[in-house]
């Protein structure tokens, strides 16, 4: 299978009261099309800063991380725009990454009147409905602001947002954190049919291994920075070979077979 991505050598360094914090530790991995790699680990253990780093909004990470034969940590600021029109992310708390002066039509139609410069009004307005009606959000619901939807419905949005601009890779940081329960289902069930109909890779980000395990094709597991262990979702959960992965699993209620 074709890789997408390919990361090599990744690091990512903070500096946090005059100490430098490792947050990514020379990491190497491909990320195959069509695929969904969840990628889990306890707080703490560099998800988000991986996740940021694929988007391309930490500049001065070392390393490389290849797309279409070029490294993106050396784009320049027109290469990043056409970028971000291929590579979409899902932020994890849908109270705070909406803008709550934006209506649920204009938040839609950001990606498309920045990113592929629609500026047709019949188009944009096509494009946005479309879209909503994929997402599950009624047509009726675009005049609304996001302080009049629940979590799930602002989660919806954001995955509209991200789709919109017809995106080839999806990065969704803890998407589902933020939610109740009942409405987690709703939302990896979204993300998995969107994965299946429009041929997207998928990035899946979470530190729930039961939620990962319902969506992903192959599993990458972090702890402080590093890699421990990167396999197929079947050889993680029934095979584990690093000890840490081994820990995240025995946290794991055990299923009932009787039911």
């Amino acid at each position: 299978m074709n890789e997408i991505l390919q990361i090599k050598n990744l690091m990512k360094s903070f500096k946090i009261k005059n100490k430098t914090v490792n947050a990514l530790n020379d990491i190497s991995f491909d990320i195959n099309k069509g695929e969904c790699l969840g990628i889990v680990g306890e707080s703490g253990s560099g998800k988000s800063t991986l996740a940021r780093c694929l988007m391309g909004l930490y500049k001065d990470a070392k390393g490389q991380i290849i797309y279409q034969n070029k490294n993106i940590l050396e784009f320049n600021k027109k290469e990043y725009v056409n970028y971000w029109v291929n590579v979409q992310m899902i932020f994890q708390d849908p109270y705070s990454s909406l803008n709550p002066r934006k209506t649920c039509f204009q938040i839609i139609s950001e990606g498309l009147k920045n990113l592929e410069k629609v500026n047709d009004k019949k188009e944009l307005e096509k494009r946005v409905l479309k879209t909503m009606e994929i997402c599950g959000l009624s047509k009726f619901f675009r005049d609304r602001y996001p302080y009049e939807f629940s979590g799930g419905q602002r989660q919806r949005i954001s995955i509209a947002r991200a789709i919109a601009v017809n995106p080839k890779i999806i990065i969704a940081d803890e998407p589902t954190s933020a939610l109740d329960v009942s409405i987690q289902a709703q939302i990896i069930n979204l993300l998995s049919d969107l994965k299946s109909q429009y041929g997207l890779t998928l990035v899946f980000i979470s530190h729930d291994l039961a939620l990962v395990k319902h969506i992903a094709d192959q599993v990458l597991v972090m702890q402080k920075g590093s890699l421990k262990e990167k396999n197929t979702v079947d050889e993680i959960f029934e095979n584990p070979k690093d000890d840490y992965t081994k820990k995240l699993l025995s946290s794991l209620p055990k299923e009932d077979p009787n039911e």
